[in-house]
């Protein structure tokens, strides 16, 4: 049977075959805009949303941090703490030790005023024997070296007082001292070379040594014979007002016998030195 002619295939019977089907409606491809209290809504918990994960990793970091290094903050820790402590422990042990030392040197003095050199001494010995730098050793071992001489003990005391002298780490003011006393107990032994060498460093004007340094040093000139080198010194050592007096007396005698010109502190009953008194006369005369 033919069908391609068949009344039901016609145009006829479906009208409508060849119309075009109408568009379907789609959905907009973008949302509707918010209003503004949605979109604050929104903003909102999309703030609380970072603020939750930023104190997540945070707290992550944290952790890691802690596991890491966590042993070692606190070891650090610890130990800072006992460092404070013993910071403390030894602050005060050193205030002790030195209030010690000071009891002790006070009753060894009260020992040596009173003539007990014995215990004066044994309270000096355990101090002697700290290290050499510490200025309480070197005081102690003067004072022994000053004991040893009074004693007739003159090698041991020769011996402490250059120990002093020699030590690099003693403060110098006591080497200064410790280097004068030994050579004063010395003197007649040792050579006026040797003498010269190792005070004349301290036998110059304003030095604190200097009238003692200064006398020795110019006997060992006049045991040299060089009395034109002794003189001067005698006669710096005279007008010295910070010199002993004692020592300015025998200084100014010496170098007068010298011919040395050492009458210049001598004063009259005004305080004027001589000296400018007889010019001032001179001066009135002409």
């Amino acid at each position: 049977m033919k069908t391609r002619g068949h009344p039901l295939n016609s145009a006829a019977t479906f009208p409508n075959s060849r119309k075009k089907a109408p568009d379907l409606a789609l959905p907009p491809d973008k949302k509707p805009p918010m209003s503004e209290k949605a979109a604050a809504q929104d903003a909102a918990q999309r703030e609380v949303f970072l603020r939750e994960v930023d104190e997540a990793v945070r707290k992550d970091d944290l952790q890691t941090f802690a596991q890491r290094y966590g042993k070692l903050v606190l070891g650090v820790i610890v130990l800072a703490l006992a460092a404070l402590g013993g910071g403390l422990y030894w602050s005060h042990h050193q205030t002790k030790a030195y209030e010690e030392r000071a009891d002790a040197f006070v009753q060894a003095l009260d020992g040596v005023q009173s003539g007990n050199l014995d215990a004066a001494k044994e309270k000096l010995a355990p101090i002697a024997a700290l290290d050499a730098s510490d200025a309480n050793a070197s005081s102690a071992r003067l004072l022994l070296a000053g004991i040893a001489i009074k004693q007739g003990k003159q090698a041991d005391g020769i011996k402490l007082l250059r120990q002093v002298a020699d030590d690099a780490n003693a403060p110098q003011p006591l080497r200064d001292m410790a280097n004068v006393r030994a050579v004063a107990a010395n003197f007649d032994a040792m050579k006026p070379q040797d003498v010269i060498d190792k005070l004349k460093p301290l036998a110059t004007p304003g030095n604190a040594w200097f009238g003692p340094a200064g006398e020795l040093v110019a006997m060992a000139y006049l045991k040299q014979g060089k009395p034109d080198q002794a003189a001067p010194l005698f006669a710096a050592i005279a007008k010295d007002e910070k010199a002993e007096t004692g020592l300015r007396s025998r200084a100014r005698q010496l170098a007068a016998v010298l011919g040395a010109d050492a009458v210049e502190d001598v004063v009259d009953d005004k305080g004027e030195p001589l000296g400018k008194v007889k010019a001032k006369l001179v001066g009135a005369g002409e």
